[in-house]
């Protein structure tokens, strides 16, 4: 059976505590893992968390504050240490190449694993492969920055009551799914759109329509919620979200798992974020967070 799941890395924002490395997120879709904004240490998170070089296939940058790139350097050397055997793909604000640049090669090591890059500039479609399409869209913080948000393909789920009515059975199933009918019945009498799922990762951010747009609809969305609505003001002047505003976003853009994360290490107190989460109405599936936390993309609707 495949694995879908978000291995939490580190969760702290702007500089580490005690129990909270800088950032870090990987995101397992079936046999593909992808790397989210790789911060100071995440090569030893990785390590901790059970996560290999080879189980990375794309890193997305979101932007290049320190708490969210610093760890690229390590990450990309170990790619080469380990002589990771398929294609490796990177996705990073264009505007930030030069950053992208001197932390890929900010140290002498061996290139043995070629290493693409795919800069974003601008919102839109970055990658499409069997199991999902990678897009972009842009979002509000003093540094370019972009979320990214993944969406797997609608399928078709078959209705046993249906092909019983019409005396499909055995290997006329299969049939009826490759050719889209059989006689006179069709595929859509007897099957139903099974819609795909939907994950989306949202770092440091005002409100902005990249924001609902990344988070419409979402089987997962991990956000930031830097600060508690309380400092709401200073969530604006530095380009973050409040807990309660990532509560309403994830209210509105109907998700059905929230993730926060990207705590300020001002608070102390974990619970008040799902607290002020909830009174902005959120009622879905909530997880405030941690360190090398593995928490499981819902099942299909």
């Amino acid at each position: 059976m495949s694995v879908r799941e978000l291995v939490v890395l580190g969760t702290a924002s702007q500089v580490p505590t005690r129990h909270r490395n800088h950032n870090g997120y990987l995101l397992r879709w079936d046999g593909e893992g992808i790397l989210f904004d790789p911060g100071e240490g995440t090569q030893r998170q990785m390590l901790r968390a059970g996560v290999a070089a080879h189980d990375l296939h794309r890193i997305c940058v979101t932007h290049f504050h320190g708490d969210h790139s610093l760890g690229l350097a390590g990450v990309i050397q170990r790619i080469n240490l380990d002589r990771v055997p398929h294609e490796i793909t990177a996705h990073f604000p264009r505007s930030g190449q030069r950053f992208y640049d001197r932390l890929r090669y900010s140290t002498a090591y061996r290139e043995t694993v070629p290493l693409t890059e795919a800069p974003v500039d601008s919102d839109g479609l970055l990658a499409s492969t069997k199991s999902y399409v990678l897009e972009a869209r842009k979002l509000s913080h003093p540094v370019e920055s972009y979320g990214y948000r993944l969406v797997e393909p609608d399928g078709r789920r078959m209705l046993p009551e249906r092909l019983a009515s019409y005396g499909i059975s055995g290997a006329d199933v299969g049939r009826i799914q490759r050719e889209g009918a059989l006689g006179e019945v069709s595929l859509d009498d007897v099957s139903e759109v099974r819609r795909g799922q939907r994950f989306a990762f949202v770092m440091d951010t005002r409100l902005c329509d990249g924001v609902y747009a990344l988070a419409e609809g979402c089987d997962m969305l991990v956000i930031e919620s830097t600060f508690l609505d309380g400092d709401v003001q200073l969530a604006v002047d530095h380009g973050h979200l409040t807990a309660g505003q990532a509560g309403a976003v994830a209210r509105d853009a109907g998700v059905r798992h929230l993730v926060l994360t990207h705590f300020s290490q001002r608070y102390d107190d974990p619970d008040e974020f799902e607290r002020q989460a909830r009174a902005a109405g959120f009622e879905g599936e909530l997880t405030v967070a941690h360190d090398l936390l593995r928490v499981p993309v819902p099942k299909r609707r």
